[in-house]
């Protein structure tokens, strides 16, 4: 699908921006292909007088602008892709393409980058050069890696970066800019257990990875009750088992596929830690061969504290006393813009989404949609920080 500009590149308002936000939210495009997302983005931003490069680690691409002979360079990222599910809302700008649809807000946070690249090329005053990043699959935490692994930041150098994503249930108006961590990491890990399978009749004669996965389960259970300190979060969930194929037959192989998400690298540390040591142990208490794998998804994310501490300072003049905060909820939720923040110091931060049926509901629902009324606030934020950090 085509997504075609609609708007000049002068005298372009905040409806303009709602506009193409709703546009891309009827078009969405999946994980690392999104093309048609990326060229409306670079389309503009030529319009605008950007120096354009796409292709980077796949869709992404980066638009550079540079203004006076300032040395200082900063990054802003927006992500792009839309989530694999079913959109049950019947407003006019819902998704055209089914099974997939925007229901994290992504067509929204390009749209306020868009908004506030139009401003920063037009009506702001900065010295230096500004890269904004617009990234693709945030969602199967892919995007930002395999656009560093590209060569973004040594083709596109940042002294600091910035994201930011909606928050659905907070009201249109506020903000949350905590330092240290923020988002949990995410590992996808794999287990095998392979004993021997035979007859269901005759067990002395087989050797059976049902009892070893049972006893794993249980093991696994109490490594966030018996080996983490009660203020380190973490969420360790099972989510997958699979074991045979008929009630008759001892299974040759079981295994199962666990989430692990915390907040600090040590504890994440220790958790893989116990994980290997129960393993191990589980293969000689009952002779089997367990095979591990635990595969990094993406990082906890950590903002840094004096980048923290700027966009505070930066954003105050925009919120009323009271609506800027620097706590946010804990929760256990990954992104991938984490991988950026290990290269480059940085921020994320959250603004509102609102409250209702539509802007109040989670993410990944399929009735979310983003709050429109976000955009020009998004906007001013972006410009604001870029305007302070390059002065």
């Amino acid at each position: 699908m085509t997504l075609q500009i609609q708007h000049s590149h002068t005298a372009m308002d905040t409806d303009a921006f709602v506009a193409i936000r709703r546009q891309i939210h009827a078009a969405p495009e999946l994980g690392g292909e999104t093309p048609a997302t990326a060229e409306l983005v670079a389309a503009l931003l030529l319009q605008w007088g950007y120096d354009v490069h796409r292709g980077i680690g796949g869709h992404g691409l980066v638009g550079v602008l540079k203004k006076g002979n300032g040395t200082k360079r900063i990054g802003i990222r927006a992500d792009m892709d839309a989530l694999p599910m079913q959109e049950n809302n019947q407003f006019a700008h819902a998704s055209q393409i089914p099974g997939r649809m925007h229901a994290c807000g992504h067509d929204g946070h390009t749209a306020i980058l868009l908004a506030a690249a139009h401003r920063l090329a037009t009506a702001a005053d900065f010295n230096g050069t500004l890269n904004l990043i617009f990234q693709p699959d945030e969602e199967g935490l892919c995007g930002a890696k395999a656009m560093m692994d590209d060569g973004l930041f040594q083709r596109f150098p940042c002294d600091a970066i910035f994201a930011l994503h909606n928050m659905p249930g907070s009201p249109v108006g506020t903000a949350v800019v905590q330092a240290g961590p923020t988002m949990a990491s995410a590992e996808r890990v794999s287990i095998t257990v392979t004993g021997k399978g035979g007859h269901g009749a005759m067990p002395e004669l087989s050797n059976d990875p049902v009892p070893v996965m049972a006893s794993l389960i249980n093991a696994i259970q109490t490594i966030k009750s018996r080996n983490l300190a009660p203020e380190e979060f973490a969420a360790i969930s099972i989510g997958m088992i699979q074991a045979g194929t008929v009630y008759n037959i001892i299974p040759n192989e079981a295994s199962m596929l666990v989430s692990v998400r915390t907040h600090t690298p040590e504890a994440q540390t220790r958790i893989n830690q116990r994980l290997e040591s129960i393993v191990r142990g589980h293969e000689q208490m009952f002779n089997v061969s367990i095979e591990l794998q635990i595969t990094q998804l993406a990082p906890a994310l950590v903002n840094d504290k004096a980048q923290t501490a700027f966009v505070l300072q930066s954003l105050q003049p925009l919120f009323k006393d009271g609506d800027l905060r620097t706590t946010i909820p804990k929760v256990m939720a990954t992104e991938d813009f984490a991988w950026m923040l290990t290269e480059v110091p940085g921020c994320y931060f959250v603004l509102g989404n609102g409250e209702g049926e539509y802007h109040g509901c989670s993410v990944h629902n399929p009735h979310y949609d983003f709050n429109d009324a976000l955009i020009g606030l998004g906007a001013k934020c972006w410009t604001k920080i870029v305007e302070d950090f390059l002065v």
